[in-house]
């Protein structure tokens, strides 16, 4: 992981801080460029909105499916405070973004958060299971810390 890298992951938690401090759950994500441009933040809003699918990482794909090329998707990077949901990681896989960084394992994810919805299916099997051309990295140590404690 790249200074580059740990410097968005920083914002992603930042993030998730907001959507905790407004009520959801504590997820914040970002998109960037292949040259590292910030293109769009989210953060999560499912209990603010009343949307079930209200997570900040389906929104990016989303974004990037009607705002970027197929090459400019495919050279994007989705970074997140957490590892992806399925429903999450697959819409990133059809929205053809080609990276993805996060902080906080689904594992970890699962020890640190009381919900019991969390479903701490490894993306990078989703990945193998769809054949798809995705670059996932993660977890970051440095900052598992911090983002575990927003879930306390």
């Amino acid at each position: 992981m790249t200074p580059e890298d740990v410097r968005h992951l920083r914002r992603c938690v930042e993030l998730a801080a907001e959507a905790a401090q407004r009520g959801d759950d504590p997820f914040g994500s970002l998109l960037t460029s292949a040259q590292g441009e910030v293109l769009a933040e989210r953060r999560n809003r499912v209990v603010t909105s009343g949307d079930c699918t209200g997570h900040p990482e389906l929104d990016l794909a989303s974004w990037a499916s009607v705002n970027l090329t197929p090459r400019q998707r495919a050279e994007a990077t989705i970074y997140t405070s957490g590892e992806h949901c399925p429903m999450c990681a697959i819409a990133q896989i059809w929205a053809g973004v080609g990276r993805l960084v996060f902080v906080l394992s689904a594992e970890q994810i699962r020890a640190v958060s009381s919900s019991q919805t969390i479903i701490d299916l490894n993306v990078r099997e989703i990945v193998a299971r769809s054949n798809a051309e995705l670059i996932v990295e993660g977890p970051c140590d440095e900052l598992v810390p911090q983002a575990s404690a927003l879930f306390q």
